[in-house]
């Protein structure tokens, strides 16, 4: 009796295991097939699209290569490079401020002289 639940237990792991996947990967759609199926419009948007998407993905995993390449764990040197370009961010904010201001009282200080 009790081999026989063992062997009925087995079977279900299988079909669990092996069968759960199979019909995943029989059900899921090809890419190709996917692609297909867009209307023309969307076709020729993601094919234009492509390289920039492909660009953007190369940039995201030079950056997790850099970041792996620190003893920290990834997200703790994500968060650092994100607090370090706030940071550079409100420095060039302050830059462009003081520039903006320079340029302001240059043109108040001709229009002094003019008058």
């Amino acid at each position: 009796m009790r081999g026989i639940t063992y062997l009925k237990m087995a079977v279900a792991g299988a079909v669990c295991c092996i069968g759960g996947p199979a019909f995943v990967m029989w059900v899921q759609p090809d890419p190709d097939e996917l692609f297909q199926r867009y209307n023309p419009e969307l076709q020729k948007k993601a094919l234009s699209e492509r390289e920039q998407r492909l660009k953007e993905y190369e940039e995201y995993m030079a950056m997790l290569r850099e970041y792996s390449k620190s003893d920290k764990p990834i997200w703790v040197v994500a968060a650092e490079a994100e607090k370090a370009r706030e940071a550079k961010a409100r420095e060039e904010k302050k830059r462009m401020a003081a520039e903006l201001e320079k340029q302001r009282l240059e043109i108040l200080e001709e229009q002094k002289r003019a008058h």
